[in-house]
């Protein structure tokens, strides 16, 4: 069989979002999203938040998640430092499963970046709006 793992990058700021590497921390330990978030003392609704990059916990929950997932805060936060070792997929078996995990990632990233933009875009707006009206 026919193994590889993913480039080192894989949980990278670039590559990976903080929700994508708390998925993937939790998932390494063999923890369910309703385990975790009893174990942190959170809602399962808030930490599905998390993974799906709606929101960020604070620091306190951070540093909790730190722990319980056995990864450095660094880490959980850019991708850099001690965390969880990359998957590994088998190609025999998946053959386009590295393609389609990094196109969905790349996209994930664009909205990211758009995300961004249109918040830049809304405050500026919102200063016009302002100075107009007074």
């Amino acid at each position: 069989m026919d193994d590889i793992a993913q480039d080192e990058n894989w949980f990278s700021e670039e590559a990976a979002t903080f929700g994508d590497r708390l998925a993937g921390a939790r998932e390494a330990v063999g923890l369910s999203q309703d385990d975790l978030a009893r174990r942190i003392g959170v809602k399962l609704k808030t930490l599905r938040g998390w993974e799906d990059d709606l929101n960020e916990p604070r620091a306190n929950k951070l540093q909790m998640l730190s722990g319980l997932l056995n990864v450095s805060l660094r880490w959980l936060l850019t991708g850099e430092g001690e965390g969880v070792a990359e998957p590994v997929v088998s190609l025999d078996d998946l053959p386009e499963v590295r393609d389609l995990l990094l196109e969905i990632r790349d996209i994930k990233s664009q909205m990211a970046r758009s995300a961004d933009q249109l918040g830049r875009l809304e405050k500026r707006m919102r200063k016009r709006l302002e100075g107009a009206a007074v």
